[in-house]
C-alpha cells in the first residue's frame, strides 16, 4: 500500500528513511546523511526505569534538519499522539517535521514511552529530558537555546502541554550536563489535544483511566490521583508559554470544551495565546488531510510562529 500511495521512488525512499529514523526498525540509530535525518537516544546508557531494548522501550529523538544555508536559530520538539498506546509516527511526527524543515527549524520527533508498561510520569519524563537535551546540545544544532518549542498532537498535545505547565526539572548540580539544562520550552502548539486525558469517563469518550485499566497500567484507586497531577488545566500560570490550539469543533474522539477551558486559563493568567475551532473536521487530521478547510491551519501556524519573533529570522 505504501508503495501504492507514492508518486515516484524518491518519495517513497524519502518514506522509508523516516520510518527508519522514528525506530520503525531495530536500527534505532539509522542515519541518512542525504536526507538530514539521525535518531539519538535520550539516554545512551539505558534510560530511568527502561524495561526492555526493543526501540519502544528507548526514548529518543529523531532530528530532521533543514537544508544548509536555509535554517534559521529555531527548534521544535514533535510529540505524536496515539492516545497513549501507539504513536502516529508518520501522520503527527514525520509530515510534521518535514513541514518545520521547510521552513528553516530543527524539528526533533520524539519517541517516548508509554501504554500499560509505562505509565504516568514516565512520557512525562522523556518530555522533559527531550526539551533539555536539545537546549544542552543547542550550539551543536546551530539553535538559539531561548527558541525551543514544544508541538503535540492528541495524546502528544496532552504530554506537550503538561510539559510546559510543569515545575522546571534542571539541576544545575547534575553530573550530567544535559540535566542542567531548563525543561522549559519557548512555545507551544497544540493539535486538538486530548487535554482531559486524565479526567473520568462520563461522555463515552477515550480516557488515560480506562474502562480497561491493562490499556495504559493504571489501576482504578489512582484514577483521581492521576486526573489531579496530571491535568494541565490546572498547572497554568504567567509563566506558561505562548501557545497555539487547533481542533475542530465535531471532534468525536476528544473534547473541545477541554481546549476551551484550556485557552481561557491561559487568556486569565496573561499568557499569548491563539485558539482556532474550525467548525468540522475529524479526529487525527495532522496538517489537513487534504480536508479544504483544515489545510488551512498550517497556515494560520505559520503567521502565529512569524508573529512570537520564531520565525522568520536570518538563515544559516
Amino acid at each position: 500500500m505504501r508503495m501504492m500511495r507514492c508518486a515516484a521512488w524518491l518519495l517513497c525512499f524519502a518514506v522509508m528513511a523516516g520510518g527508519a529514523a522514528l525506530g520503525q526498525s531495530p536500527d534505532a540509530n539509522a542515519i541518512d546523511p542525504g536526507l538530514n535525518i539521525h535518531t539519538v537516544e535520550l539516554w545512551p546508557d539505558g534510560a530511568p526505569g527502561q524495561n526492555g531494548n526493543e526501540p519502544k522501550d528507548v526514548p529518543a529523538l529523531s532530528v530532521f534538519a533543514p537544508r544548509k544555508g536555509h535554517a534559521i536559530t529555531t527548534a521544535v520538539i514533535v510529540a505524536p499522539g496515539g492516545s497513549y498506546r501507539e504513536l502516529a509516527a508518520d501522520l503527527e511526527g514525520r509530515e510534521v517535521a518535514d513541514w518545520f524543515s521547510a521552513r528553516g527549524i530543527t524539528a526533533f520527533v520524539l519517541r517516548y514511552r508509554m501504554g500499560d508498561k509505562y505509565q504516568y510520569p514516565i512520557p512525562l519524563e522523556d518530555a522533559q529530558r527531550a526539551v533539555r537535551y536539545v537546549r544542552a546540545n543547542a550550539a551543536k544544532y546551530g539553535i538559539d537555546p531561548e527558541r525551543i518549542g514544544m508541538m503535540g498532537f492528541s495524546a502528544g498535545g496532552h504530554l506537550a502541554a503538561m510539559e510546559s505547565v510543569s515545575a522546571e526539572t534542571a539541576d544545575a548540580n547534575a553530573s550530567d550536563p544535559i540535566d542542567r539544562a531548563s525543561s522549559k520550552p519557548n512555545f507551544v502548539v497544540l493539535g486538538y489535544p486530548w487535554l482531559n486525558a486524565m479526567a473520568p469517563n462520563t461522555s463515552g469518550l477515550i480516557t488515560y483511566c480506562a474502562n480497561n485499566p491493562t490499556v495504559h497500567g493504571v489501576p482504578a484507586g489512582k484514577c483521581k490521583e492521576f486526573e489531579t497531577k496530571y491535568s494541565p488545566v490546572r498547572f497554568v500560570t504567567s509563566a506558561t508559554p505562548p501557545t497555539f490550539i487547533y481542533i475542530t469543533s465535531d471532534d468525536k474522539t476528544v473534547d473541545v470544551q477541554a481546549s476551551i477551558d484550556y485557552f481561557e486559563a491561559l487568556r486569565a493568567a496573561n499568557v499569548p495565546v491563539e485558539f482556532h475551532s474550525f467548525a468540522h473536521g475529524s479526529h487525527g487530521s495532522g496538517l489537513g488531510s487534504g480536508d479544504p478547510a483544515l489545510d488551512l491551519w498550517p497556515g494560520l501556524l505559520d503567521a502565529w510562529l512569524r508573529g512570537q519573533g520564531f520565525l522568520g529570522a536570518g538563515t544559516r
